[in-house]
């Protein structure tokens, strides 16, 4: 993605840390470049991709041979995609078709290969099989799937290897070890080398968190919190293109600054305190932007003069009131 972040003139450098961005940095900005516009579905098509990589670099993995050829197929029907809308080409051009993945079985739906793949890592988790090494590489690589729905799950942990071993062994179901991967399927069309592939969200169980260590849990996902709150309110602002002090009185409107793990979460480093923001927070924000007057809301929630503390009441009786464009 960095030729592409590179041609529509966007920066990839860090001044931060001296270095090139990271992936889901640039990720996150091929989601809000005009041009390119990379959906969520597309995204964690990548990630997929890069938390395998990762955990085969660090670790020992096993892919099933349906499962990796649904990834990479996947892949390059992104890459193709992207292709075509940044520069108007395609891969075709560039690469001859008879150099693109094939596999010895046909492209099967990822929910199928999952159930298999769960079914096989079962069976060699069973008394008496000395299986466990192949079947935690197995295990790596569908907890390195999951990232195509959470971004927070990218990087697999031998913490929650070992809970979802733990969980098979127990005869829990693939729902409550891998919940995740219950939303997920994939959409395939065409046949032979031309076949587009597709990963794609398909509904699935709801995802529960918990702080409980002790809850009845197959599978708890590490979850890196400087990660997944890494906005602080300037860029907030500057992401939905507004001015900081009409940011401020849309987050309290909003009320994105109430700590609650799902918008914003304040780290304390000793004396210091510091609330940072999550991508939920940037859609919120930019979804109200759409319906309400922002000029409302400024006048509703800002800073009465000579008073800091003070806030002037919103213009309606109910808490939270939604102010949508033309309302009296």
């Amino acid at each position: 993605m960095s030729p592409i972040l590179d041609a529509k003139k966007v920066s990839v450098f860090d001044k931060k840390s001296q270095r090139s961005i990271s992936l889901e940095s640039a990720i996150r900005l091929c989601q809000q470049l005009d041009g390119v516009k990379l959906s969520d579905e597309e995204a964690g098509t990548i990630r997929v991709l890069d938390s395998l990589r990762d955990a085969e670099q660090h670790w020992y993995i096993v892919v099933d041979e349906g499962l990796l050829y649904l990834d990479v197929r996947a892949g390059v029907t992104l890459f193709d995609a992207l292709l075509t809308r940044a520069f108007g080409e395609r891969l075709a051009d560039h690469l001859p078709i008879r150099v693109l993945p094939i596999s010895a079985e046909p492209p099967r739906s990822l929910d199928l290969l999952v159930d298999r793949e769960f079914q096989r890592v079962a069976d060699l988790l069973k008394p008496g099989r000395r299986a466990s090494a192949e079947a935690m590489a197995r295990i790596r690589s569908l907890l390195a799937t999951e990232s195509f729905t959470d971004p927070d799950a990218a990087e697999v942990s031998e913490a929650d290897v070992r809970r979802v071993a733990k969980g098979i062994r127990d005869g829990k179901s693939r729902s409550l070890v891998f919940p995740k991967l219950s939303g997920l399927s994939s959409d395939i069309q065409g046949s032979g080398l031309t076949v587009e592939v597709r990963m794609v969200k398909s509904g699935g169980l709801p995802v529960t968190y918990t702080n409980d260590a002790s809850a009845d849990v197959s599978a708890i996902r590490t979850v890196d919190l400087e990660k997944k709150f890494y906005m602080g309110p300037h860029d907030l602002a500057d992401r939905c293109s507004v001015s900081r002090n009409k940011a401020t009185a849309l987050r309290r409107h909003l009320g994105l600054d109430a700590n609650d793990d799902h918008f914003s979460h304040r780290f304390v480093l000793g004396k210091t305190k510091l609330l940072r923001y999550s991508d939920n927070a940037l859609r919120a924000m930019r979804t109200a932007l759409e319906t309400v007057d922002i000029e409302r809301v400024w006048k509703a929630h800002r800073t009465v003069p000579g008073n800091a503390s003070d806030l002037t009441r919103p213009p309606c009786d109910q808490p939270g009131c939604v102010l949508v464009l033309g309302a009296g």
